[in-house]
């Protein structure tokens, strides 16, 4: 959703980074095209005055215009004043209250409220071990209590059984009891929407809450919908104590001046972002992680986060020790593919990498998860056999595999050549450990030796005068089968562009 504003705003702070002295006009320009990025990336007017005022504020001041590197501390600046005008700090949803803690969710229709009350009671059943109940009160909408029962059916959540003819505020009072009743910790209330805010609308909400007396209102809003959303926002919040927002399709196409006027217009804060259609497909709000996406500074923390999510430990350990006898094979590559594409695929992967955002176009054909998902199918096209024993696979093989893939004969040979090179290059490293030598190192980087040292707090401490947002309190722990900061045998060893900040680390060419 940022991209658009991500590429505009990093060209032009990229300018004054490569200035060794500036000027007051060369910040003014830079605001004036700042100003001209955010309104096209339909950011509302009184947020983008509010925005550049500060930043000009701040990097006209001395301090800026006589340091050493006048272009960093800009960005800086902004980095902080994008960070304050997106909230400071990330909140969680609250469940400080006593049980059953009633969770109301309202919006329009279509912006994904139903879909959304199931992702936020999977991940409250999954990561916290809630005991959840569901109940729907769009009595309105056809089949809508139905979706909800179905989708609670797939995250093995429970919901509130359906009687027919009942008023959403009857269901509201059912729901609260039930949850009572049967020990849940949380009730979530999913109730009706409408095309458009209208009366009949807010009257219903608020005598719902009258009698649910929610401990959180959660407001979805479809962030394709630009300033609308930001208009039903306020209209919401005037009615109903709203204590937090939803963004949906955070995946779309759309420009980003939802999210970037949310909090500054309502003063309400954005607690979840939808980034998929699947159940998983919720993400924390992080203001200071969205900036540093959005200037182009990646997000390690929350790779670190997908990939400890997403990535099966004990696999990826028992991969690791096949890795250093040199018994790497075609299921365990296929097995490390299928985990890249789980922690968002290649292009996921690099747009959340430091320094790799203005890189992206160049290397966008080594980088396409096509490639990924074409060496998936030339792997499935073989026989269990031919998977464990690759060296074995003639030409005769090889043209049945391409033909079974949908793919040619040289696409195999890649594959077949690509592994062969990451299964010696993981045996000399599994041989070095205990040895000095740039194999040694590799093989710490990737969790093969000894691991990755400790760093002392001098070297936090010089990290944080690099990073603009400063590193995080508490830095997520890495899975056992990452014990390097990346999976082992990690998929496109062949020849092509290196990334900044993973020496000697080429990824595969797309011909």
């Amino acid at each position: 959703m940022f991209e658009g504003l991500s590429t505009r705003l990093s060209g032009i702070l990229d300018r004054l980074k490569g200035r060794g002295a500036l000027s007051e006009a060369d910040v003014q320009e830079a605001m004036r095209e700042v100003r001209r990025a955010l309104l096209e990336a339909d950011v509302a007017l009184e947020v983008v005055r509010s925005f550049t005022d500060k930043v000009r504020d701040r990097a006209i001041g001395a301090e800026v215009i006589k340091s050493v590197t006048p272009g960093q501390m800009v960005v800086k600046i902004v980095h902080d004043t994008l960070v304050d005008t997106l909230g400071s700090e990330g909140v969680a949803i609250d469940l400080q209250a006593v049980p059953p803690v009633p969770i109301l969710m309202v919006g329009l229709q279509g912006s994904g409220k139903t879909t959304t009350t199931a992702k936020i009671a999977k991940r409250l059943f999954d990561k916290q071990k809630k005991k959840v109940l569901m109940a729907s009160l769009d009595t309105r909408r056809p089949a809508a209590m139905e979706q909800l029962a179905v989708l609670g059916k797939q995250i093995g959540v429970e919901t509130l059984p359906i009687v027919a003819g009942q008023t959403p505020v009857q269901i509201a009072r059912r729901a609260i009891e039930a949850g009572r009743l049967g020990g849940f910790d949380v009730v979530m209330l999913d109730t009706a929407g409408r095309t458009h805010v209208d009366e009949a609308l807010m009257i219903e909400v608020a005598e719902v809450e009258k009698v649910a007396r929610p401990h959180e209102t959660l407001l979805v809003v479809d962030s394709l919908t630009g300033q609308d959303a930001v208009n039903v926002a306020r209209s919401f919040t005037g009615r109903v104590n709203v204590t937090g927002v939803v963004l949906t399709r955070v995946d779309g196409d759309g420009r980003g001046g939802a999210a970037l006027s949310m909090r500054a217009v309502t003063g309400k804060p954005i607690k979840l972002l939808g980034t998929s259609e699947k159940m998983d497909g919720l993400e924390d709000f992080h203001p200071q992680r969205i900036a540093g996406r959005i200037l182009g500074m990646g997000d390690i923390v929350s790779l670190v986060e997908k990939a400890a999510e997403s990535i099966d430990a004990e696999k990826g350990m028992a991969i690791a020790k096949r890795m250093q006898s040199g018994q790497f094979n075609l299921d365990d590559l296929g097995d490390q593919l299928d985990q890249m594409l789980k922690i968002g695929g290649m292009q996921g992967l690099m747009g959340m990498l430091p320094g790799v955002k203005n890189m992206q176009k160049q290397i966008s054909g080594a980088m396409d998860d096509k490639v990924i998902k074409r060496q998936r199918a030339i792997i499935h096209a073989m026989t269990p056999w031919e998977r464990r024993n690759p060296k074995e696979i003639d030409g005769k093989r090889r043209r049945r595999i391409a033909r079974g893939s949908g793919t040619q004969p040289e696409d195999v040979n890649k594959l077949l050549k690509m592994h062969r090179g990451m299964a010696d290059m993981m045996k000399a490293m599994g041989g070095a450990q205990g040895k000095r030598g740039p194999m040694a190192g590799l093989a710490n980087m990737f969790g093969l030796g000894g691991g990755m040292p400790q760093p002392t707090p001098e070297m936090l401490a010089e990290l944080q005068q690099k990073m603009p947002g400063g590193l995080p309190d508490k830095m997520p722990s890495l899975p056992p089968g990452m014990p390097g900061g990346l999976p082992p045998g990690f998929p496109g060893l062949g020849g092509g562009p290196k990334l900044p900040g993973l020496p000697g680390f080429p990824f595969g060419k797309k011909k």
